[in-house]
């Protein structure tokens, strides 16, 4: 069994993995209404949250799970906020340790990589690794509020990076572009809300770079044309065209999100491709993608609604699935805040 810990940002995630027969617990404390008074995540105060809310979250998984049976800690070592990474490193050091299990530290991109293939196990366990190798190569999407990056995961599991961001990513222009719009925290969901009676005509917004070929990302130049065209406008014109400027300003996102991954699926030959991430829960964007998928006659692979977000299943799933995970000594592992798909 393999027990999971992420909190490379504002929540706290623990998960129990069983390869036989799936996840068999998953808990995650939110840390969002905390946020919402400083229009954001503020560093300090995520970090103190994790190292109270921890130590009782791994008490109420031992009182539901004989955790002798735990043979793998599995933490995430980053990228994310160094002192949140800590508190999570810190303690999965001492359950390595007073488990006697071995400890694996998971690059949380690659969590968010293998995080479409939880629903692939969950069908069916004792045939996961034939079904993986056949879904194989697999073109994925990570779309957060920190990364936007398009991937292969070759035959033999190895990750390679197809194109990232030159600029925000596109949850963060998402989130940036709500607080333009005088939107709370966090914005996303809701320019996802107030788009769903919008017009994503209204408005015209670029669609990121230019070059057709370019299979980057660029989304500070919609943020900028947001900017200026509510500068033009009136608080009242505002607030009455808010459902059709969120409406064009997120069908501008999925434009450029879709567009790239088309081109990038034309480079190469694909037997499935995934979308995952926290920007993945958005609905227009997985209609979107399912879309264009299945036009192509390929398996779609979106990871579930609970593990787009920062979760620990999918941490758990990369320390069984990912041939790049090996075991580290617990004075020997240390966290990466900056690290990138590696």
């Amino acid at each position: 069994m393999i027990l999971a810990l992420e909190s490379s940002c504002d929540e706290s995630a623990l998960a129990l993995f069983e390869p036989a027969q799936g996840l068999v617990g998953e808990w995650v404390h939110s840390q969002m209404e905390l946020h919402e008074t400083y229009g954001g995540v503020v560093p300090d105060v995520a970090t103190r949250e994790h190292l109270r809310t921890i130590g009782p979250m791994l008490e109420r998984v031992r009182e539901e799970h004989d955790l002798s049976r735990v043979t793998r800690v599995a933490v995430t070592r980053g990228p994310g906020l160094a002192g949140c990474l800590a508190i999570g490193m810190a303690a999965a050091k001492a359950l390595a340790v007073s488990l006697s299990a071995e400890l694996v530290g998971v690059n949380h991109l690659r969590g968010h990589a293998f995080s479409p293939f939880i629903s692939v196990h969950a069908a069916k366990p004792d045939d996961f690794s034939r079904r993986m190798d056949d879904l194989l190569p697999h073109l994925g999407l990570i779309v957060s509020g920190g990364n936007t990056l398009l991937f292969q995961l070759d035959r033999d599991r190895r990750i390679s990076v197809i194109s990232g961001t030159r600029d925000d990513a596109a949850g963060e222009a998402l989130d940036k572009g709500a607080k333009l719009m005088g939107l709370a925290y966090p914005g996303g969901p809701l320019v996802e809300q107030l788009a769903a009676s919008g017009d994503p005509t209204a408005f015209e917004f670029p669609r990121g770079i230019g070059n057709k070929a370019d299979l980057d990302f660029s989304f500070s130049g919609l943020k900028t044309a947001l900017r200026y065209r509510l500068e033009k406008m009136t608080p009242a014109e505002i607030e009455n065209a808010l459902p059709d400027l969120c409406a064009s300003y997120q069908q501008a996102v999925i434009d450029a999100l879709v567009r790239k991954t088309k081109l990038a699926f034309g480079r190469g030959e694909y037997r499935s491709v995934g979308l995952s991430g926290g920007v993945a829960n958005n609905r227009a964007l997985r209609e979107a993608m399912k879309t264009l998928i299945e036009r192509r006659r390929v398996t779609f692979l979106a990871a579930g609604p609970r593990h787009t977000g920062d979760n620990a299943g999918m941490i758990a799933c990369a320390a069984w699935a990912d041939p790049q995970v090996k075991p580290s000594p617990p004075t020997e592992l240390e966290l990466s805040a900056g690290l990138a798909l590696a």
